[in-house]
């Protein structure tokens, strides 16, 4: 049977650990490696829903995009069952579930999450945004008006809605980056983007930012295309094993209040 090791390393395989930020925290960061694995659950970030799932259902490995742990927004110093990130912990270890997380390597791999975002978005003859291969940069088949490229982006992404700012350029030449990535906006203006996807975009980016639109679709919806791609490639990988998209971490966990007509 094939082990959480086996996993890790046909991760590394398609996302080499070197790809990742120097900041980040990337592998197998709970369990025991040489556990056979039986089920795995692919989330985007591992909650206590998401633990709570990988429970019922039997799942005793969880593969996660965002780090469960030791990052620069989540500093791990206790572990504590009155502290949110300690009861995951503490739920991930009680149970015997491993949690391995591809982060800023899958964001930078071949056919990662920069490359499936940019394909949902129909995006062509891709190259990357900047020399870390985070972002992506690409051409749509027909120039579209900035709203009707707004609509679409919603609707291939399943965003509930998005924040936009419109510099007065049709949409042709796109960055995208999923996740946030508003520092790079710079390298999608100098590379001749007239439009760039992203998002976690700061109030003052958009309002200081005249030569590019900006379109701001959602952390949520500009990652989790990736789980699609890590369930495909993981089934392939290990047909023994069961993969399963978990339902508990969803888009509509992330309540929007939209303004009535």
């Amino acid at each position: 049977m094939n082990t959480v090791r086996d996993v890790e390393e046909v991760l590394f395989a398609w996302a080499p650990k070197d790809l990742a930020e120097n900041w980040d925290n990337v592998g197998l960061l709970v369990g025991d490696p040489d556990a056979p694995v039986r089920k795995i659950l692919v989330s985007l970030d591992i909650t206590e829903a998401v633990v709570a799932e990988a429970v019922e259902q039997g799942a005793n490995l969880i593969v996660a995009h965002h780090p469960v742990m030791n990052c620069t927004w989540h500093p791990v110093q206790t572990i504590r069952t009155d502290d949110r990130q300690g009861r995951i912990l503490t739920g991930l270890i009680r149970h015997n579930i491993a949690a391995i997380c591809m982060h800023t390597n899958l964001d930078a791999a071949d056919g990662g999450v920069n490359d499936i975002l940019a394909q949902k978005l129909g995006l062509t003859d891709l190259i990357p945004l900047n020399e870390e291969k985070i972002g992506r940069i690409g051409t749509i088949k027909c120039e579209l008006p900035l709203v009707e490229f707004t609509h679409f982006v919603i609707k291939s992404l399943g965003c509930h809605g998005l924040r936009y700012t419109d510099c007065g350029k049709p949409v042709h030449r796109i960055a995208v980056g999923g996740g946030a990535c508003s520092e790079f906006i710079p390298q999608a203006i100098a590379h001749g983007c007239d439009t760039f996807v992203t998002s976690d975009i700061k109030y003052h980016d958009f309002l200081d930012t005249t030569e590019i639109n900006l379109i701001d679709a959602g952390h949520f919806p500009t990652e989790d295309v990736i789980c699609t791609e890590l369930v495909a490639r993981l089934c392939a990988a290990f047909p023994a094993a069961s993969v399963i998209k978990t339902t508990a971490h969803c888009c509509e966990v992330i309540q929007y209040c939209m303004k009535e007509n």
